[in-house]
Formats: C-alpha cells, structure tokens, sequence
C-alpha cells in the first residue's frame, strides 16, 4: 500500500478513535494530551498540524512520529499497521489487542452496569446510558461520584481506563480522566439490583 494512503488511513482511524475530527488548533492539542496520557510521549501539535495538512509546509513526516500514532491504536509501529499485523504485538503482556475488553457500542446495552475496580481500593460502578456516555452509580475510595457522567468507547482490562466529557458536579466544564493509571482496570458485568456501596 502507498505510504500517502496509509497515513491518510491512518489519521482516518485515529479520528474514529478519538471520536472527533481534527479541524482546530483545540483539537490538535487534545490528540497530542491523549497520546500522551496513553504513550507517554510527548509529540508536539504542531507535527500533528502538518501530518493532518491543517498547516502547509515542505517539512517529510519522521517515521518515529507515524510509528507513534501507529501504537497509540494499538499497533507495534507504522510498519506493523502499513502490513495490518496486528499481531505483531502479542508478546507484550499489557498488549490491548490480545487483553480482554469491552467495545461499548458493540457490546452495551442502554441499562447495563458494570463495575470497575483498580489499584488501591478503588471501585466505582457505572451504569451505560447509551451513545457511549456512562453515569457513575456507586464510588468507593475515587474522586467520582454518584451521578458524575463520562464517555468512553473503550474498556480494556489491565490497561488504564481513559474517559472524555467528565462532568462531575463540581466541573465547569468537561474534562478527561484516566482511572488506573499505574495498574490498570478490571471490569465486570454487575446486576442493576446489586447492593450499592
């Protein structure tokens, strides 16, 4: 495949994961926040800028940077998403290709709860409401509480939990979290009628 088209793809797909398109100087600061809080590897918005065409230069792509995109969708590097060998990463342990997950559009249901629980202690439960936005049920030992609401397309176990549109009821304005950063998540599916914490 022609290398302009695979970064075309692949911008394509990162957009698809993010759940926006990149169109602002807004939105390419918020990709380079998320590479980081998942990467942790700064690359800086203006990079970002020129893969995306927003700004129109002579500057060559680094393959470092494409295969930093590439492993931000869960690829081991550009070569690996160009020859769609996913694959290549199953030996890392914490690989979220191999790991077990939930894909909230596939796999919810308006009305099914889950729990999730992480290192030290914490346990929040979190009913899904549909369009892939969560509210928080019950929370032991977290800084979300009861009736805090999130989205998130994504939960993979052992891997930490990133939500967007946070809106608790001390929040102006939404925000991003991460939940597990260090250890990661564990999830299960819970019954409405459980006990509450």
């Amino acid at each position: 495949m022609e290398t302009a088209k695979t970064i075309e793809n692949l911008r394509n797909e990162i957009e698809v994961a993010i759940h926006r398109r990149l169109a602002t100087p807004k939105d390419f600061e918020a990709l380079r926040e998320m590479i980081f809080l998942r990467l942790h590897i700064l690359v800086s918005a203006t990079t970002l800028k020129r893969i995306w065409g927003y700004i129109d230069d002579s500057v060559s792509t680094r393959r470092s940077t494409l295969d930093i995109l590439a492993r931000y969708i869960g690829y081991a590097d550009f070569d690996a998403y160009e020859n769609g060998t996913v694959g290549d990463i199953a030996e890392s342990p914490s690989s979220p290709i191999m790991a077990r997950r939930i894909d909230v559009d596939e796999q919810l249901q308006p009305g099914d709860m889950i729990r999730l629980t992480w290192q030290p202690g914490r346990i929040r439960d979190v009913e899904y409401h549909g369009d892939r936005e969560f509210c928080v049920v019950a929370s032991q030992s977290t800084r979300l509480k009861a009736g805090d609401t999130f989205k998130c397309s994504l939960m993979i176990e052992d891997e930490p939990l990133y939500i967007d549109m946070l809106v608790t009821a001390d929040s102006v304005t939404p925000t991003a979290y991460v939940c597990g950063k260090k250890s990661g998540i564990h999830f299960e599916p819970i019954q409405a009628s459980e006990d509450s914490m």
